[in-house]
C-alpha cells in the first residue's frame, strides 16, 4: 500500500528536499506552501501523514492543524519548526499532533520518526461497553492504528463486510448479534479478517471453548493492553505474510 504524505512548509527548498527523501521511500507526496493551501489540499484528498511547519504565512501551523482536525478528526500530523515556539508546539501536541521535529533535522531522524508513527492498519473495536471502546481507541491510535467503533454485532458485521478493516477486536457479548455469531457469519461469507475475541465473562466456559476451536486470540477483561497490542501486531504480520507471493 502506497502511503500518501502532505508537506506544508513555506520554505520551498526544505519542503522539496523532504519530498525527495519520502519519494525514494515509496510515499506519494504533495506539497503546500501555506496553511490555507495545505487545508485546501487536505480537504480534497486523504493523507496518511502530514508534515507541518509551525511558522507559516497566514494561518500558522497550529491553526492549520486545528483546521485539519475539523476536516478529519483522525488527521495524523507531525509538526516541524526551526524556531523557539514551545507554547505553539505544546498546544498542537496536547491536541493530538504526533510530535515535533526541530529544524535542521537529519533525514535519518525523519525516517525513523515516520516509521514509528506511520499508519499500521484499520482496527475495528466491536464492543457495546463505551468505557472499554473509549479506553482502547486512544491506545491504538497512539500506536499508529486507525480505529473504528461498532456498538453492536450487526454494526460490526456491516463494517467488516464493507471492507477496509484489517483487524477486528470482537466482544463476545453484544446486542443484536453476539461476537461468535458475527465471526461465524463472516466465516460463512468468506469475509474473515484477523480477529481477537474479548470477554468480561470468564465463567462462560462452553462459549470460550468454542472460540478456542477457531483461534487462540482470546483476552479476558481486564487484560494487559500490551498483550492486546502484541496480538494485533502478530495478526497483521501474519496477514501480510499470507499476501506475499510464493517463491
Amino acid at each position: 500500500m502506497t502511503l500518501r504524505a502532505l508537506i506544508v512548509d513555506d520554505d520551498q527548498d526544505h519542503a522539496e528536499s523532504v519530498a525527495d527523501v519520502l519519494d525514494l521511500r515509496g510515499y506519494a507526496v504533495e506539497l503546500a506552501f501555506s496553511g490555507e493551501e495545505g487545508a485546501e489540499r487536505f480537504r480534497a484528498a486523504d493523507f496518511d501523514i502530514v508534515l507541518m511547519d509551525v511558522k507559516l504565512p497566514g494561518m500558522n501551523g497550529v491553526e492549520t492543524f486545528f483546521e485539519f482536525r475539523k476536516i478529519r478528526p483522525d488527521a495524523r500530523v507531525l509538526m516541524m519548526t526551526g524556531y523557539s515556539v514551545e507554547e505553539l508546539v505544546a498546544q498542537a501536541v496536547e491536541n493530538g499532533a504526533l510530535g515535533v521535529l526541530y529544524k535542521p533535522f537529519a533525514m535519518e531522524k525523519l525516517l525513523a520518526v515516520l516509521d514509528r508513527v506511520k499508519p499500521r492498519g484499520m482496527v475495528l473495536v466491536a464492543d457495546d461497553d463505551p468505557d472499554f471502546a473509549g479506553s482502547i481507541a486512544p491506545l491504538l491510535q497512539q500506536q499508529g492504528y486507525r480505529v473504528e467503533i461498532a456498538r453492536d454485532g450487526r454494526d460490526a458485521l456491516g463494517k467488516v463486510e464493507a471492507g477496509a478493516i484489517d483487524c477486528l477486536i470482537l466482544d463476545m457479548r453484544m446486542p443484536l448479534l453476539t461476537g461468535l455469531e458475527v465471526y461465524m457469519s463472516l466465516k460463512k461469507a468468506a469475509r474473515l479478517v484477523p480477529t481477537i475475541f474479548v470477554t468480561g465473562f470468564a465463567e462462560e466456559a462452553g462459549a470460550l471453548d468454542t472460540v478456542r476451536a477457531f483461534t487462540r486470540d482470546l483476552l479476558v477483561k481486564p487484560f494487559d493492553p500490551a498483550e492486546l497490542l502484541r496480538m494485533i501486531e502478530a495478526a497483521l504480520a501474519q496477514k501480510d505474510r499470507a499476501r506475499e507471493p510464493a517463491d
